[in-house]
């Protein structure tokens, strides 16, 4: 008796996901998480996140990976991965600068991490090379802010060491040397 086996064929990822991660759904997602409450007699806005994200050491988190919602539905739909990668650094950047107090809280209302990715997620399936160069260019500048970010602090430490030794009588090259 012969058997044969059929190969498996698995559906493109643009198929999965459904109704769930459809346009109406993740834009939705996106205005509850980030504007659909209005601050009276201003054009402040804010969202779940916004407010979740006021409890201390946890609510940055959850805030988070609400977010991440809309970035699983994004590489379900196809987004490439440089976008992928874009989407990941807005959801980073709420969540760490949002887990500083009072300050913190302000920037996640006002950077909207969810608004943003689900604008890169229609942008990039309606014209996925515009958004391909975009996201490497916004990429590139979080990269060079970063690091001016590690290198800016170590470079003041050695000027204020050099210029602390060169008062109390010592040279930073003989310090070295011997």
């Amino acid at each position: 008796m012969e058997f044969t086996a059929k190969p498996e064929v698995l559906p493109p990822r643009l198929k999965r996901g459904g109704k769930l991660f459809d346009d109406e759904n993740l834009d939705l997602l996106s205005h509850v998480l980030d504007d659909f409450l209005k601050i009276p007699g201003t054009s402040i806005r804010f969202g779940l996140d916004g407010i979740v994200g006021v409890i201390p050491g946890i609510g940055d988190v959850i805030g988070g990976i609400a977010s991440c919602i809309i970035i699983i539905a994004a590489w379900i739909r196809g987004v490439s991965y440089v976008t992928l990668a874009r989407m990941v650094a807005n959801v980073g950047i709420e969540v760490v600068i949002g887990s500083v107090p009072i300050v913190g809280d302000m920037f996640d209302i006002a950077w909207r991490a969810n608004r943003r990715n689900y604008a890169l997620l229609a942008g990039s399936l309606a014209q996925p090379r515009k958004h391909t160069i975009q996201s490497w260019i916004f990429l590139i500048v979080l990269c060079v802010v970063l690091a001016g970010l590690v290198l800016l602090p170590m470079l003041l430490i050695a000027w204020m060491a050099e210029h602390v030794l060169r008062a109390i009588g010592m040279d930073m090259h003989r310090l070295f040397v011997m």
